[in-house]
């Protein structure tokens, strides 16, 4: 009978499965180059939905505007769909990063937070972060009653933002930084109406004297929430604080 051949001592042999001896697989290595093309695929992703609908977006499309082959695109993400949900997500990082962040774990609680949240959103509107203005300003007024799990995440985020307006609201609130008749959800609805609106306006007109109107629209909006504070007129008046004056 043939004999099998021993493994050399010290020769430590691979599992059939892959795993080690101790019973750990290795660890996979990142893939950098495909995470690269991912992320600059998804960057323009996000800035041509803003102009030209999640709808407008496809494979083809995302290949021609990036000088990728259709193909490299398809294995990143297999379908439109998915597509469409991976450039929601990336835009929802870059919201996050360009007006959440900044204003978070600076300044106190409350007002004085809230009104860095609105002026963080007036100022990534301002700066045209993404050429259509607002991604879900834009993607909201698309997508419309269509059902589906694009419209539900783009509803998720736009309901995220709303959330966190009014839970800022409610701790100025209970700081005393809101009168005793304040509504903090009432008050993140008219907040968030207006921001959206001002994004509309500007992109609409590219006319970048919305966001100053906004501004005064926000410090008046927020002033008739404090106890004894000047009304709405006050603020809005040639030589009023809201415009610049002492």
């Amino acid at each position: 009978m043939e004999q099998r051949r021993q493994p050399a001592r010290g020769r430590r042999q691979p599992a059939r499965d892959g795993r080690a001896r101790d019973g750990r697989r290795p660890a996979r290595q990142p893939r950098a180059p495909g995470e690269r093309s991912r992320r600059r695929i998804l960057e323009q992703a996000a800035r041509l939905a803003t102009v030209e609908g999640l709808e407008g977006l496809s494979i083809g499309r995302l290949a021609e505007a990036t000088g990728m082959p259709k193909s490299s695109v398809y294995v990143l993400f297999g379908s439109k769909e998915e597509l469409q949900l991976a450039t929601i997500e990336a835009a929802r990082a870059s919201f996050v990063e360009e007006v959440v962040t900044p204003v978070v774990g600076v300044g106190r609680p409350g007002r004085e937070r809230l009104d860095a949240l609105c002026e963080g959103y007036l100022g990534y509107v301002q700066r045209r972060v993404f050429p259509g203005g607002c991604f879900f300003v834009a993607t909201a007024a698309e997508l419309g009653a269509r059902p589906g799990r694009v419209h539900d995440l783009v509803a998720t985020y736009q309901r995220e933002w709303r959330d966190l307006l009014e839970q800022t609201a409610r701790e100025a609130f209970q700081a005393g930084e809101l009168d005793a008749a304040s509504d903090p959800a009432q008050l993140a609805f008219e907040l968030t109406t207006l921001l959206a609106g001002t994004n509309i306006v500007t992109v609409l007109h590219d006319d970048d004297a919305a966001i100053d109107h906004a501004r005064r629209a926000v410090a008046a909006r927020l002033s008739t929430g404090l106890g004894g504070g000047p009304s709405v007129a006050n603020w809005t008046r040639p030589g009023s604080r809201a415009e610049g004056g002492g």
